[in-house]
Order: structure tokens, then sequence, then C-alpha cells
């Protein structure tokens, strides 16, 4: 099993790494989504960026990036709290090697892991991720939001591996959040319309 879990852990790193926003705007668009918008290689700025056909494409890709590792640890009765090997796969979303270990803020991918792990806690954070997304038109502030009900939630659920990759998941993408949080106290960060159409790009 030892042998096993290193092999999942190096796959789940590695699935995770895959930069799915920078993969399908150069092959569908022709755009290196770094150089635009955020310049962020994830889901927000690919909806801002390419649209929301593109966004859907890569929300959904970053979600299972999260989940499939979960389901596979699942599958082989890994004697490790699978939804470690989630939290391995958002890692690899933030420090893809891909990518010169740059990469997103960990959000979808981080979603999935939690979806894969804990459904009905999934569905607590994204209730919360839109109804601020929808109020604010911030996605930072929700994805944050979201981040810290997550650590609540799991305080309250008394689940120890949940609570661990709540913990990690909330200061990196707080952390990974800082200069949004700041552009939203100067009144400079931009908001975006909810699931626009509009592409910044052409």
């Amino acid at each position: 099993m030892l042998i096993t879990n290193i092999v999942l852990f190096a796959f789940s790193y590695l699935i995770g790494s895959i930069p799915f926003a920078l993969i399908i705007g150069k092959l569908f668009y022709n755009t290196d989504i770094r150089a635009h918008g955020s310049g962020n290689v994830g889901t927000s700025n690919t909806f801002r960026i390419l649209g929301k056909k593109a966004g859907i494409i890569v929300l959904i890709c970053d979600l299972f990036k999260g989940a499939i590792p979960v389901w596979i640890a699942l599958l082989l009765g890994s004697d490790i709290p699978v939804l470690f090997f989630g939290l391995v796969a958002a890692i690899g979303h933030v420090y893809s090697i891909f990518l010169k270990f740059k990469g997103g803020k960990a959000v979808a991918t981080g979603g999935g892991a939690i979806l894969a792990y804990a459904p009905l806690v999934f569905i607590i954070l994204l209730a919360t991720f839109l109804i601020v997304l929808y109020t604010s038109k911030y996605v930072s502030l929700a994805s944050v939001s979201a981040s810290i009900v997550f650590l609540i939630v799991s305080l309250i659920t008394r689940d120890v591996p949940l609570i661990i990759v709540a913990v990690v998941l909330a200061v990196v993408i707080s952390v990974k959040h800082i200069s949004n949080m700041k552009r939203i106290k100067l009144g400079t960060e931009p908001k975006v319309s909810f699931l626009t159409e509009k592409r910044e790009v052409k």
C-alpha cells in the first residue's frame, strides 16, 4: 500500500498541475490567458477573458482534477484519508510543475476534492459562493467567503481530515487573494456579470 499511496500522491499532484485554462485558451482561442485579465490560469479568469463556454469547460475540468484522485483512492482502499489526495491536486493547481510552480488559486480544484469526499459540504460551499458572487459581483470575495465557511463547517463536523484540508485551503485561498482584497478596499477590483457571455479577447 505504501507504493500505491506514493503513486497516488504523485498522480494527484500531476493531474492537479494540468493547466486546463491555458490549454483550452491556446488550442481553441489562440490566447495565452496568462497575458490577459488577472493573468491567473483558473476558472474566473477564463470566464472573464474567454467567455461562458470556455469558463464552464475549465470549471468542470478543474473540479474533476480534485475529485478524480479522491475517487481513485476510495476505489483502491487507501489507508490514508482520501481527501488528502484531493488536497495535493489542489496544491498542484496552485504550484503547477508545468508552469514553473505557478498556477491558479485552488478554488475549483479544492471544490472538486470536497465534492468527491463530502457532497453535502460542497453544496453548502457552492451556495455560499453563489450568494456572495451574486450580491457582490466579486469572485475573489466569494472564494474567500466559501473557504471561511468551509473551515467553520469542518469544525462542526469534527471530521479531522476535513478540518486539516479546510485549514490548508483557507490559508492558501486567502493568501492567494490578498491582492484582490486590497483592490476591493480601494474600489479597483473588477466586478463580474453573473455568468456573463462577454469576452475581452476577440
